[in-house]
This record gives C-alpha cells, structure tokens and sequence, in this order.
C-alpha cells in the first residue's frame, strides 16, 4: 500500500544501459556501462534499468557487476515473458542489495499476432511468468508492450492478472510513441480507479519520442498517478528516444507549483553525466536540447542579453549552475547588442567610452555580418589601431625534408618582433620538426592541448584547415589556418596560437581569466 509520502514522491526508473543503448551505434563498452551506472547511482537515481542479461554474455556480465557495484539504486534486468529469461535475469541481479526483474510481453493485436497467442493463452502466459519472477525476487515490474494501442478491456484484465500473480510495479508503455498528453493521463487515471489491486502498487509509464511528446506524456502520466517515470539520458533510445530524465527532472523541479512532486535526483550532476554518456555512446546533444544542449543557457539576441546583464530571470526560467553548469553564456553574434560587447569588452580587461564603444560596435557588426560567432580574440583584434603591430611572431619562410632515411628536418625563417630569424631542428616527423624550430626561435612553455587537421576541399592538392590549441600559465589560445601544405598551415596556426597568447597577456596581465579565445590566419 503506498503512503501519503509515496503519493509525493516520484520514482526515477533510469534506462540508458537497456534501452538507450539499443539506439542503432550506441553500443557501450563493458567499462564504459561500469562507468555510467556509477555515476547514476551517484545521482540519486532510484531503479537503474543495467541491461537485458539474456541477449549477450557481454549484457550479463555488465548487469550482474553493475548489481554488485550498487551502492544506492534498485538494479533491475530486462526479461521476455519466459522462464529462460527470467531465471537469467534473476541470476545476473541477484549481488544486487534491491534487485528486481522487469518482465513484458506485447499485448496490443499486433503484438499478439506475432506470438500467434490468443487472448486467453497470453494470460495465462503473463500469470506463470509473473509469478515465476515473483519466486525469485521480491521487486518485480511487469509491462504490457505497446500498452496504448492495447484493447482497454484486455488490458485491465491482463494488469489485474500480474498484480495478482505478484508484480509491485506495473509500467504502461507507450512503445511507438503513439499517444497524447490528455490520452496518458486519462488513461493511467482509469487503470487506477479500475483494476483491482491497483492501489497496492507503483504505476509507471514509460513513453517514446516518435511524435516529439515524450516527456509531456510522461509528466501527464504523473498528474494522473504514475508515480514513477521510465527515462534516459539525453534521451536516447530506439527511433526518436525516450523521455529524457533531464527533462522531466528540472521540469517537476521549476513547475512544483502544478506538479507538487519530488526526486531524489542531485540535479547539479546533470550536466555532467549527459556529456559523458554523449561522449560513450557516440550521440552528439543536438545544440538547442532542452536542459543539456549548449545552446540551453546561451542567448545572442541583443534584447535577450541586455535583459540578462540587468536581470537573469528576465528570459531564463532555471539556474545554469543547478544543472551543473559554470553560468550563462551570452555568444557574440550578428544579433547581439552594444550592452553584450560592452560587457564582453569588460571581461577582457578593456574599459571603453561611449564614443569608442559606437565606432567599435560599428566594426563589430561587420565581422559579424561574415562570421557565426565572434570569439574573445576577434573582440581583442577590433581593439587594435592596425592589423599587424601586435604580430609579435610571423612566419617568412620554411623548407622541410623528411622521408624514411632518418628523423624530418625543419629550417624557419620568422620574423620576431621586426628581426629575422632563423633556426633548424629535427623531429618526430615533419610537424613536430617544424613545432621543434619555433619553439627555438621563440622559447615558450606552452603546452600542445590540441591538433587538428581537416581536409576543406578533395584530391591530393586538397587545401587542409589546421587548429592548435595551447596553454601557458592557465592562459588558453587556439590558431587555425589553411593551406594546401599541411606543414606550412600547421606551423602557421602554431604562430597564430603563441601570438594570441602574447596578445592576452600583455593585454589581462599574468593570472588573467582563462577564457578560450580563437585566431584564424588563412594563408
């Protein structure tokens, strides 16, 4: 019987190790499970949902570790309505502390047709397998597949026949992502005031994405009684996904004043885990996600960001830093306003007049007009009287050899500070020679954080876009240039990076803020 403290509560039910894993290129390591399991059950999550132990050696040997590892969540394993399954299942959450076995079967004319089953040969199906689960764990959740096109009729007898043969949860999925808000909440409220037996256990609901509704239906299911949600992160799974546990998490944490419910989840740990599990799973976060998106916390408008320099609840319902998140980003962009720049202006250490700010805001708007986003660096470059005076560092010339004879050889010629100078070093291989003579001519302690090269055109003339990310004295700069040489663009875009991170520093001083800033030098 649930209490008045159970009716307030909302279990989250966490399944990106079954469900969100069976996203087609989603396949997780052993580790990689280990890992995401450890930071749920940090998290605060209620049931994690560790996999479907029958369907691989691998599958069950992650949930039976995961089962062991647990130190606060429900561990729970996926099962077909057979006995092979559930014994499985039972054996690979048994270390569990709370283990439970989530047994289905699809009840819908579809699904039936599938088994070829009857109606009453599918009930007596779901009695013995229930009850079989029952006899080995005392958690068992039992879902009727594909439950929103199920007959009502039909599919309050078979609930009533699990309840009965002793699952304590039962979760009503909408597989296909059929249904409505106003459809799922009226139907778990019937199914409560129905079936006999329903108010001795957890309804839950677990909804896909097909139709964008995902998390709206879930929260409908709450108002008409679910009391736990079935949901991943980032959303991911089959099709379309789930209901993202992000999303349903921070919206009963903002609308408690219509939904007066509560989680366990440490909401501060959202963003974290959503970009590790991005990150195994291979899944980018579309940029504009709700809650985990970059794009969630950042706004470019000019009205959006002079109303969040005066105001942050002007135009944000939800705290960044609540989903762990550093703060409020305000890009710098073809929509943004002169209270944007002048505070961006600010943060790089520049103080400007109203006069200079009109004449800077005017430049601005026309590299902004040519490029997506204006980065730290391009703000410092528009501060500049001219273009060159602050090109500490230029490269004049460059002559490699390399080959299988022995270590590539790289001899520079640069201009350092108006003299020109010249240094010859070998290396690893043509790039890291080149690396090695800057480094001779313009001795440094930066660090190489980061080398990329991407091929801009095709053929063997293609013209390659190379970026250098380093980092001195906690002081980060990225360089990026083209060209059809990749050596020559490399120790280009290596130039630009120690220039910008000469510029920063004479500009912020040492133990300035250390905001990444960007340099492109197309040659």
């Amino acid at each position: 019987m649930t209490t008045a403290a159970d009716k307030d509560r909302v279990l989250i039910f966490d399944t990106t190790l079954r469900d969100g894993e069976q996203s087609p290129g989603a396949t997780m390591t052993h580790d990689e499970k280990l890992e995401i399991a450890e930071l749920l059950d940090d998290m605060g999550v209620d049931i994690i949902e560790a996999g479907f132990p029958i369907a691989s050696e691998g599958d069950f040997k992650a949930v039976s570790e995961i089962a062991e590892r647990s130190k606060n969540s429900r561990i729970c394993g996926l099962a077909r309505a057979n006995f092979k399954d559930i014994d499985r299942c039972a054996e690979a959450v048994k270390r569990a502390a709370q283990p439970r076995i989530h047994t289905f079967i699809g009840t819908s004319p579809l699904h039936r047709a599938i088994p070829n089953l009857t109606k009453d040969e599918m009930a007596e199906k779901i009695h013995d397998t229930v009850t079989h689960a029952r006899n080995l764990v005392d958690n068992v959740q039992w879902s009727p597949m594909d439950a929103t096109r199920t007959e009502w009729d039909y599919l309050c007898r078979v609930i009533e026949i699990a309840i009965k043969a002793g699952a304590t949860t039962i979760n009503i999925p909408d597989t296909v992502g059929y249904t409505a808000p106003v459809e799922s909440a009226d139907l778990i409220k019937r199914l409560i005031e129905t079936v006999p037996g329903a108010d001795d256990v957890i309804f839950a609901t677990h909804c896909h994405n097909d139709l964008g509704m995902a998390t709206a239906n879930s929260l409908a299911a709450v108002a008409g009684g679910a009391r736990q949600i079935e949901c991943t992160i980032n959303g991911l799974g089959e099709r379309a996904g789930n209901t993202a546990l992000e999303e349903v998490v921070m919206a009963l944490k903002v609308r408690n004043d219509i939904m007066p419910f509560t989680t366990g989840i440490d909401t501060q740990k959202i963003m974290h885990i959503s970009r590790r599990v991005s990150t195994v799973s291979g899944f980018v976060v579309q940029p504009n996600k709700a809650i985990v998106g970059k794009n969630a916390f950042a706004h470019e408008s000019g009205i959006h960001q002079d109303g969040m320099l005066k105001n942050k609840e002007t135009f944000e319902i939800m705290r960044p830093e609540d989903v762990g998140i550093a703060g409020t980003s305000l890009p710098l962009g073809k929509h943004s306003g002169r209270a944007a720049l002048r505070d961006k202006l600010s943060q790089l250490g520049f103080e400007v007049g109203d006069n200079q700010l009109k004449d800077l805001f005017v430049r601005f708007k026309e590299l902004a007009d040519r490029k997506k986003e204006v980065f730290d660096d391009d703000i410092i470059a528009l501060m500049r009287t001219s273009g060159d005076e602050d090109d500490h560092l230029k490269l004049v010339s460059m002559k490699v050899v390399c080959g299988t004879g022995g270590p590539a050889e790289a001899t520079l010629e640069m201009e350092v500070e108006g003299k020109d100078v010249s240094e010859t070093a070998e290396g690893d291989g043509p790039v890291d020679a080149a690396f090695r003579a800057i480094r001779k001519i313009h001795p440094n302690s930066a660090h190489l954080q980061l080398y990329q090269v991407h091929a801009v055109t095709e053929g063997t003339d293609a013209q390659a876009t190379v970026s250098v990310r380093l980092e001195e004295n906690g002081v980060i700069a990225t360089g990026e240039s083209a060209n059809t040489d990749t050596v020559v663009a490399s120790a280009a875009a290596y130039i630009g990076a120690l220039n910008r991170l000469i510029i920063r520093r004479d500009k912020m001083g040492e133990g300035a803020d250390t905001r990444e800033i960007s340099y492109k030098d197309i040659t």
